[in-house]
């Protein structure tokens, strides 16, 4: 990566860093109806990783979200794959219902600063770890019981982590875990 790149960059991943923590501090906003909602999919978090892997792409995050129109399920992919600079890779999303015997996202390129900064942040933290988002999934479901419903790589505190949500009795347990090892960091509900 050169340094005109990091410095064109670095105020965008600040901005996206302060809007996850913002976002964070929010609380479980929303969690309610997206919980009642899971039990309508067909396809797990990992069918969608799994999914837009078998793409050209490589997932950086997936979550599952209802932001008022029914459930959906929503991959963050870097198309060009993980060996490629944020700035000359595809950051995309694709996002569809899953209720349906198959999952038919579509595919949205990210061109606003919002998006492109967060994906560029979960991309180079996905280049860093031997780990895909399949395992962290596994991983966090095998410390907490229950249904992972979201996956992203971030940084909390000075510490690169997998922050998984895991549906579990009705509630959104949070499971940080190792970005490099996958070993359970922080365990909160």
């Amino acid at each position: 990566m050169n340094s005109r790149f990091l410095l064109a960059v670095a105020p965008l991943l600040l901005a996206a860093v302060a809007f996850q923590a913002m976002r964070a501090h929010a609380g479980g906003e929303g969690d309610d109806a997206l919980l009642k909602g899971l039990s309508t999919s067909r396809h797990s978090l990992v069918d969608g990783i799994r999914q837009a892997a078998s793409a050209e792409g490589v997932a950086i995050s997936a979550k599952f979200e209802d932001e008022g129109k029914g459930l959906s399920l929503s991959v963050y992919v870097a198309g060009k794959g993980l060996g490629v600079d944020a700035d000359e890779n595809r950051l995309e999303e694709l996002a569809g219902s899953p209720a349906g015997a198959e999952w038919k996202p579509g595919t949205k390129v990210f061109e606003d600063v919002e998006h492109v900064a967060r994906s560029a942040e979960q991309l180079t933290l996905m280049r860093l770890t031997p780990l895909s988002l399949a395992d962290a999934v596994a991983k966090a479901e095998k410390a907490q019981k229950g249904t992972a419903f979201s996956v992203k790589p971030e940084i909390r505190g000075s510490k690169a982590v997998f922050h998984v949500r895991i549906a579990a009795d009705g509630k959104a347990v949070d499971v940080l875990l190792d970005l490099m090892t996958g070993a359970p960091v922080v365990k909160a509900g």
